[in-house]
């Protein structure tokens, strides 16, 4: 018999997390430096998995991955929480994290709807080493402690026809002043990979 859960109004979160670039650093360094690469990103997100209890691994996907909470608050949490680890890891480039929370259906081990597209759409809308949020997440995981959220943009996303409302989700106790030093990951991507940035920008 299949496993069936119906569409329910219980929230549930959803996160998607990609490597910036990941084509480009392949195309330029080989195989199996991409698959090393690949691989310390994901052990570094499963470490953090044990602090957010209610969140669990999905699926991998190649240079990302997709994550469920049961929390929307924990799943920005967990967003921020892997930008700022991936930042600390020499060698990788930047991460971009789309989070979304609504309604969605389990069926034969896997998560289907609206909820998850938009929010797989968000992260490939996300700047390197940002969490993008849609606004339905932020009110539905109120004030997390340690984050704020920035302005809120409206984004385009693809085959969806209405924008969706989103805002940026951040540690709280290192708010972006008004002239940001150079990020490691932003250091990254300019110095080994200065010759496919184009590659870079159109896998936004």
């Amino acid at each position: 018999m299949r496993d069936v859960e119906a569409v329910t109004p219980t929230p549930h979160a959803f996160l998607f997390a990609d490597l910036v670039g990941f084509t480009a650093l392949t195309a330029a360094h080989g195989d199996e430096r991409g698959a090393d690469v690949a691989t310390r990103f994901h052990r570094a997100v499963r470490g953090l998995l044990p602090a957010e209890p209610a969140a669990a691994e999905l699926k991998s996907l190649g240079d990302g991955l997709m994550i469920r909470c049961e929390d929307p608050a924990g799943a920005v949490r967990l967003g921020v929480a892997i930008t700022e680890t991936v930042e600390a890891l020499a060698d990788v480039p930047p991460v971009r994290v789309g989070v979304h929370a609504g309604p969605a259906v389990h069926r034969d081990g896997d998560w289907y709807g609206t909820t998850v597209n938009v929010a797989s759409r968000l992260c490939d809308a996300a700047d390197a080493g940002e969490v993008l949020v849609s606004d339905q997440a932020v009110a539905l995981a109120g004030a997390p402690h340690g984050i704020d959220f920035g302005d809120l943009r409206l984004h385009r996303l693809k085959h969806l026809d209405a924008p969706v409302p989103a805002r940026p989700a951040q540690v709280a106790a290192a708010p972006l002043p008004v002239a940001r030093p150079e990020r490691r990951a932003q250091r990254w991507i300019r110095e080994l990979l200065c010759p496919f940035r184009h590659t870079i920008q159109g896998a936004h």
